[in-house]
């Protein structure tokens, strides 16, 4: 079963510095209905100005993924890690016991990305942080594997403590594949259009939506257009 939320239906705030759209309720924006999609609690879709950014701040026993967009993020935490992300790379941060982290954009363009929270399965680990640059064409049959909890997908994918795994990549237009699913899937619109198929219907995603697929072990993805596209694939409890 798909369940469609257009980039219209989704949470939204500007800050100024920071605009940004929660597929869930997030900060000031609550919706009863949108607590999170199992495990995966946090989809924010942001764009941060030019020399601004989130300043230290303390986080416990999640494990939080960056997907840039575009532009560049610069990290830091009291762990002693520092690096910059760029657009095409992906980076993870495991809280565990607590760590305290600033996510700046010192360029002089601005960054955009998505936040992604998902619960981890082991509390009070030792926080970590770590980050990978992905190839930015698929082979147009699959989505690269970009994070993953399971301990024999570590040599190309970043590592999380949870049974989840996140897929992204971009593809050309007029694309068709399968994306076979284990747990649940929230499926991200980055950029471009497509259509999500299953056996009873063609749900078609543009630029900014999400989509819940439940209750099926694969889904069916056809570019409408060259687009960029990520899957979510977590335990739903």
């Amino acid at each position: 079963m798909i369940k469609h939320y257009s980039f219209q239906q989704i949470g939204k705030a500007n800050h100024g510095w920071l605009k940004t759209n929660h597929h869930f309720s997030f900060a000031n924006y609550y919706n009863s209905k949108r607590m999170g999609f199992g495990t995966l609690l946090v989809v924010n879709d942001d764009w941060v100005a030019a020399g601004t950014g989130f300043p230290a701040h303390p986080h416990k026993n999640m494990e939080i993924i960056t997907f840039v967009r575009s532009g560049a993020v610069t990290h830091q935490d009291n762990a002693g890690n520092k690096g910059v992300t760029l657009a095409g790379e992906v980076q993870v941060m495991s809280a565990g016991s607590g760590i305290t982290h600033s996510e700046y954009n010192l360029t002089k363009e601005p960054l955009t990305l998505f936040q992604i929270w998902i619960e981890p399965n082991k509390h009070n680990v030792k926080p970590r942080w770590d980050s990978k640059l992905f190839s930015e064409n698929t082979d147009n049959a699959t989505l690269p594997l970009l994070v993953s909890g399971y301990p024999d997908e570590q040599d190309n994918a970043l590592f999380i403590n949870q049974a989840a795994r996140i897929y992204g990549g971009k593809v050309k237009k007029d694309t068709l594949f399968t994306h076979s699913i284990e747990h649940q899937a929230y499926v991200l619109a980055s950029s471009g259009e497509f259509e999500l198929i299953d056996n009873q219907r063609a749900v078609m995603m543009k630029t900014g939506d999400g989509a819940e697929v439940t209750k099926q072990q694969e889904v069916t993805i056809k570019a409408l257009s060259d687009a960029e596209i990520i899957i979510i694939d977590a335990p739903a409890q």
